[in-house]
């Protein structure tokens, strides 16, 4: 199998009609079939795989630093207008947390394991927002059909319901609760895992106001908390990173079983078998 047709499944997975800015197919190779996976992959991680003898390697996390990278929390636009938020005001948002993230991506070394994988002749890619996409539509639909019509689901029901499913069960970190408390009222449930990474409080006090009571995220950094909680508005619930990436990895790398490309899992990602 070729990069592209690997590409190709994992965004048909996530009923994308074009790449993402995050995601990418750095060295291209063909007659795949065997494939080495993880969280983020790298240097060494290209080394090992040449020396195992696999085929090429597949990066959740971005490993090239694209320009246009940050126009993916643009999807934010689109799910807050979904619930009623004016597209002009998410834009203005976003642009200042655009702005504070181009910081980080302005110094960042964005060929560097790309200049390893094409001296190695390692075919190597990274799938970041199909895979995303495809855990936060999974939790989504379990959580939805766990707390349907039912006004008195707490905070604490959540996390609980999250150690469901196998990839919160078997991780080392579980699930937790990061604004609110256990008897909190959930509320309407938002899951949010897609578009590039935390949009920020300014963005998440947004889906409060419209209407969300407790948003699930994979991760979120103790100044947004902070912030978040000096709203007082709504909960979050952190379901995990590592563990939330593996929804979807795990997912695509099934879909690639079934084209007969064997995938081995490896840095972070939380396996159910």
């Amino acid at each position: 199998m070729h990069t592209q047709e690997l590409m190709d499944i994992a965004l048909q997975a996530a009923n994308l009609d074009e790449m993402p800015a995050d995601c990418g197919i750095i060295v291209e190779g063909q007659g795949i079939k065997k494939v080495l996976m993880g969280v983020d992959m790298d240097t060494a991680e290209l080394m090992l795989a040449k020396q195992l003898g696999y085929d090429c390697v597949v990066s959740h996390h971005p490993r090239n630093t694209h320009v246009d990278m940050l126009e993916v929390l643009n999807d934010h636009i689109r799910k807050l207008e979904a619930l009623g938020v004016p597209r002009n005001k998410s834009q203005k948002l976003l642009a200042e947390r655009k702005k504070q993230l181009s910081y980080n991506q302005h110094v960042a070394n964005s060929r560097r394991s790309e200049s390893a994988a094409k001296l190695l002749d390692m075919p190597f890619m990274c799938i970041h927002t199909p895979t995303d996409i495809i855990g936060e539509a999974m939790v989504q639909a379990f959580l939805d059909g766990k707390f349907k019509d039912k006004p008195e689901t707490t905070v604490q029901d959540i996390v609980e319901a999250l150690e469901e499913i196998g990839e919160y069960k078997n991780s080392a970190r579980k699930p937790v609760i990061r604004v609110g408390g256990k008897d909190s009222y959930a509320g309407k449930i938002y899951v949010l895992m897609s578009g590039l990474t935390g949009p920020g409080p300014k963005i998440t006090k947004e889906y409060f106001e419209a209407g969300v009571g407790t948003l699930v995220l994979m991760h979120i950094p103790e100044g947004d908390v902070k912030e978040i909680e000096a709203q007082g508005i709504g909960n979050v619930v952190v379901a995990g990173h590592m563990s939330s990436d593996s929804l979807g990895l795990n997912k695509i790398a099934q879909l690639w079983a079934d084209r007969g490309v064997d995938t081995t899992m490896m840095s972070g990602i939380v396996e159910i078998s």
